[in-house]
């Protein structure tokens, strides 16, 4: 007989802020699939948007603000991605939300393309980015003189071959 994983330990509520009224109509936060790991983030926007390829990244507001309150979850800002095969991909390349942040979730956006690629053009309402909620390990640090076992590992950038 194959042992039974523990079942997860209850997720926390995190409190959800709307703070642009279109959001009710396009929708709250929520996966799109019964196991989708993210939820998705609009781009409340007041008029279409051109994102020029390879242009300074800009901010675009989510519409919300969330508050996490736990020290044990964050959340991560991620490109879509089908959109980010596309070109359009975060300016910061991963956002972090702290469990204490409660401002409004902006979000990074870039046109990673080459110069001369056609604009990417956002619109009021578009899916542009994913949240995703994570757990937060917060481990005791030691100072030491030297580590307490050799790992064999010292070196990086490659240092394991191709």
């Amino acid at each position: 007989m194959i042992p039974h994983p523990p079942a997860p330990a209850p997720v926390p509520p995190v409190e959800l802020r709307v703070l642009d009224p279109r959001l009710h109509d396009w929708g709250l936060p929520r996966p799109q699939t019964a196991m989708a790991a993210a939820v998705d983030l609009f781009a409340c926007l007041d008029a279409p948007l051109d994102l020029g390829a390879q242009d300074a990244a800009v901010l675009v507001p989510s519409g919300l603000a969330i508050h996490i309150a736990d020290p044990q979850l964050a959340a991560m800002i991620l490109p879509r991605s089908g959109l980010g095969h596309r070109g359009l991909v975060l300016g910061n390349g991963i956002g972090l939300i702290d469990a204490d942040y409660t401002g409004q979730i902006m979000i990074s956006l870039w046109n990673r393309n080459p110069p001369g690629s056609a604009p990417i053009t956002l619109r009021p309402g578009d899916r542009v980015a994913q949240m995703l909620f994570v757990p937060v390990v917060r481990p005791l640090m030691q100072v030491v003189q030297t580590f307490s076992r050799d790992s064999g590992r010292t070196g990086g950038f490659g240092s394991t071959g191709v």
